[in-house]
């Protein structure tokens, strides 16, 4: 895909890219797709992943205890459990609002761990990458956050997102489907989004502004950002997920490169 070639003039050291289908091939790709890069929060999608293979085990329930008082698994995949971005100290009432925290995946990652008798990290090695064939992807820390990946493997799970083999599909439905509707938040990097939605682990577009995403890109687009300069999104309606990975921490020059890229993307894709 030649929209791909957009990286190469983004302010970054180094950059990768990849186009995926629903079918899950390689619609293209871009840059050293073997190269491996600190995913930041891009972590938190492929442990959400795990949260669920494990809630398809019978290892926990959506709706068990976890977290602070009142709150549940699903609150904390969704950040309305009420827990602070980095600390483990309650701020609000468990799904009165949207308090993005990178404390709550790791609290879930412990929950796992617990339920599991398994440590998360290996958790997520079993339940996702290894069947995956992400031979390149390790955890070695917060599920939140310390995600090491390349391109061409988190092509492997773009592709199992569109058409789920690890999860039932409506269980995929259910993450990229708005949990708690309506409430408001900030979007770190973007201000405050009213509303601000999420599903279970992944961001949902809806039509949140400013955004990390196209002006063209659907409301149903789902995924997340990385503070290392990373993203992936899936649009249900293109039947397309893309994955860009850089080693430049997240800024101003990417809020400016990626909504072009993204709407190059689809453009290709539609034409």
């Amino acid at each position: 895909m030649q929209s791909l070639a957009m990286i190469e003039n983004w302010p970054v050291p180094t950059a990768a890219a990849a186009v995926v289908r629903a079918d899950g091939t390689v619609a293209g790709s871009y840059g050293p797709t073997d190269h491996r890069f600190p995913l930041a929060s891009v972590t938190k999608p492929l442990a959400a992943y795990a949260a669920l293979v494990a809630y398809e085990e019978g290892a926990i329930e959506l709706d068990e205890p976890a977290g602070p008082d009142g709150s549940t698994v699903r609150h904390l995949l969704a950040h309305t459990s009420g827990l602070a971005f980095d600390e483990h100290r309650a701020m609000a009432a468990p799904g009165t609002r949207r308090l993005y925290s990178n404390a709550g995946f790791e609290v879930l990652g412990d929950h796992i761990a617990k339920a599991t008798d398994i440590p998360f990290t290996e958790y997520l090695q079993q339940a996702v990458l290894e069947p995956l064939g992400m031979t390149s992807t390790t955890l070695d820390g917060s599920p939140a956050k310390d995600g090491v990946s390349t391109v061409a493997d988190l092509a492997r799970f773009a592709a199992e997102v569109q058409a789920p083999r690890l999860l039932d599909p409506r269980t995929v439905l259910e993450a990229m489907s708005v949990v708690h509707p309506g409430l408001s938040g900030i979007l770190p990097g973007y201000g405050n989004q009213k509303p601000n939605d999420w599903g279970l682990g992944f961001e949902i577009r809806d039509s949140k502004s400013p955004h990390w995403t196209g002006t063209s890109s659907s409301p149903r687009t789902f995924g997340h950002f990385g503070q290392s300069g990373t993203f992936l999104w899936i649009d249900p309606d293109a039947r397309a997920a893309c994955v860009a990975l850089t080693d430049r921490a997240f800024g101003p020059w990417a809020i400016e490169a990626w909504p072009p890229l993204t709407d190059a993307v689809l453009a290709e894709l539609r034409g």
